[in-house]
């Protein structure tokens, strides 16, 4: 199997720089390569059938045409190629394991390389999420001011226009636009998820789906921080926020 070695290093070799193994390999026999040779122990087999059958045939009156040693060639098993016995994989497979091993244990040196350098992207990423609620909790802390003021605007307007009002009633309406613009849960949940994020880095074993899942959780959060903003600048970091856990859920896809 001339340039057998060389051909599977090649094809291990490109797959391992894509990052995964998918060997197909055909074999197949040039012509004039090697030389015909027979297996006069298929012959005798073969010849001995015949004359059973030549027997068989006269016996019932039945008229047969001669083999010719034409028809006795193409018997299967009778020529042989190589000197070796067609389907004999043996001399293929010792050529194989020859290289596979040195090549997988490349595969997997390259693959925890990999690995390494993607899970300190994504620590990157949780870093930059992290900061970012960090300044969202402060611009939310920063707006408290700004909503009392608007809320105390609003109030005084609906006194105006309205000669009869029910303190109640303002007071649940009042506490109704501070759920509403409330973003304390989301910030909660978004640093519990990063902290989650960074266990899961920390394991063993496959764990990429459980960080695909992770990130649309981010992604919701940081939606509802963006829905409940009412604020310049804390709409501004939730935007922020939406493009990074992005870019974090764009290298999640790459792990296992």
């Amino acid at each position: 199997l001339p340039g057998l070695e060389q051909s599977v290093r090649k094809a291990l070799g490109a797959a391992i720089s894509r990052g995964s193994i998918s060997l197909a390999l055909r074999v197949s026999r040039e012509e004039g390569a090697a030389g015909l040779s027979l297996d006069m122990a298929q012959v005798d087999r073969v010849l001995a059938a015949l004359s059973d059958i030549g027997e068989r045939a006269e016996g019932a009156g039945v008229a047969l045409v001669p083999a010719s040693a034409a028809d006795v060639l193409t018997t299967r098993g009778v020529i042989q190629t190589g000197g070796e016995a067609e389907g004999d994989t043996s001399s293929l497979i010792k050529a194989l394991e020859g290289d596979l091993k040195v090549l997988l244990e490349e595969f997997n040196t390259m693959r925890r390389a990999e690995g390494t350098h993607l899970a300190e992207v994504i620590e990157g990423q949780l870093a930059r999420i992290e900061a970012l609620t960090g300044q969202a909790a402060e611009a939310a802390e920063a707006r408290r001011d700004a909503s009392r003021a608007a809320l105390q605007t609003a109030l005084r307007k609906v006194v105006e226009d309205v000669s009869e009002v029910s303190e109640d009633r303002v007071a649940q309406e009042l506490a109704l636009l501070a759920v509403k613009q409330d973003v304390t849960e989301e910030l909660d949940r978004l640093a519990a998820h990063v902290a989650a994020a960074r266990d899961l880095l920390s394991q063993d074993g496959p764990v990429g789906r459980k960080l695909d899942f992770l990130a649309q959780e981010f992604n919701r959060e940081a939606n509802t921080l963006c829905s409940k903003a009412q604020n310049a600048a804390l709409t501004a970091i939730g935007l922020e926020l939406k493009a990074a856990v992005d870019q974090m859920r764009e290298q999640i896809q790459n792990v296992e």
